[in-house]
């Protein structure tokens, strides 16, 4: 129970930073959303770690490869569907 709390917590942070960095323009736009992305990926290793538990000790290895698997398929899926329409949206709008 004290690994969700601690993960509750470290997630309502990550959220909240962001949060109040885009609802207070405080830095250039660039920085911002720089700054949100590097959250938002600190934020899914604290998901994975603690609501997972997902680490890279030889007991979990399965689940790592597997869930590395997974996460290649997706980001191939959606990157090469979306070059698939934008080259699609070029072409036809050439004419």
């Amino acid at each position: 129970m004290k690994s969700y709390i601690i993960g509750f917590v470290l997630s309502v942070i990550l959220t909240a930073i962001p949060f109040a960095l885009v609802m207070s323009p405080m830095l250039p736009k660039d920085m911002t959303i720089a700054i949100v992305l590097v959250f938002a990926i600190i934020q899914i290793l604290v998901h994975l770690h603690y609501f997972l538990h997902l680490d890279f000790t030889s007991v979990q290895r399965n689940n790592v490869m597997a869930f590395a698997f997974t996460t290649m398929v997706i980001v191939l899926l959606v990157g090469l569907s979306l070059w698939i329409i934008f080259s699609v949206h070029r072409e036809m709008m050439a004419h």
